[in-house]
């Protein structure tokens, strides 16, 4: 064994029985709605742009939930406006970035990305590419390290975009951290990504969050919400790492625990 690999480059894809509980997704949904009472304490935004970014095969239908709650709360939030996400096809990083430059200029200040399994990767290398623009990252399940094939839907990824995984040169590159404060957020019950593919560092500006939620049901889980939510709200210039004090701990697992 290579002992410069580290527990993401060895991560295999999730298990079957953890591909069968994405079935949950729906009840996660349910509970969001449940929690709308809870949620409502939630941190409020300053009204400023969130652009949010679909996983593959999806499309802003699918992040209707999660925009309604940031609206609810006080942001601005916009879906992409690409239609089905089947990956970096010709010309959809070019829309995308046109996409947030409107966004700053029609609102005068920089826009948040919010970005769900691979759009939480284009949400990165947007923040590398533009991060004069870029207020904050936020990812979902977003398979930016590791194994790229520590996944059950890489073949799709293939399929859908014509383009094959495993240039080291460009993964590389993926897994370099935004120059803006990003967080990823990831279950390790995610039955479409290896979680340890999800991990971002922990630095000044960088953390990941751990919530307990299926990759479909990420984008609308009640934890996954207010923790989207609190990120968001942290005055520009002030960012400060997520705390797991009080009743926290029994919402947010421990990301640093063994496993």
């Amino acid at each position: 064994m290579n002992p410069n690999l580290s527990a993401a480059d060895l991560a295999q894809a999730p298990s079957w029985w953890l591909l069968a509980l994405e079935s949950r997704a729906p009840f996660e949904l349910g509970a969001s709605i449940l929690a709308s009472p809870l949620l409502h304490y939630a941190a409020r935004g300053d009204g400023h742009p969130v652009m949010v970014l679909p996983g593959l095969a999806a499309g802003d239908l699918t992040t209707l939930p999660l925009r309604q709650f940031l609206q609810d709360r006080g942001f601005k939030p916009y879906g992409w406006e690409l239609g089905p996400n089947y990956g970096p096809r010709e010309g959809v990083l070019e829309s995308c970035i046109a996409r947030l430059r409107e966004l700053r200029r029609e609102h005068g200040c920089k826009v948040s990305l919010v970005g769900w399994s691979l759009g939480g990767v284009y949400a990165r290398e947007l923040a590398k590419m533009l991060s004069e623009d870029v207020r904050d990252v936020i990812t979902l399940g977003s398979p930016f390290t590791g194994n790229p094939r520590a996944s059950n839907a890489w073949r799709l990824f293939e399929f859908a975009s014509g383009k094959k995984i495993g240039d080291a040169k460009l993964h590389e590159q993926i897994k370099r951290t935004p120059p803006v404060p990003t967080t990823s957020i990831y279950s390790r019950t995610d039955g479409i990504v290896a979680w340890q593919c999800s991990l971002e560092k922990n630095t000044a500006r960088s953390e990941s969050i751990e919530v307990v939620a299926s990759h479909v049901g990420l984008g609308m889980n009640p934890a996954a919400f207010y923790a989207i939510a609190d990120r968001l709200a942290q005055a520009e210039g002030e960012w400060k790492p997520f705390h797991r004090d009080g009743w926290r701990r029994w919402a947010f697992p421990d990301p640093d625990r063994p496993g």
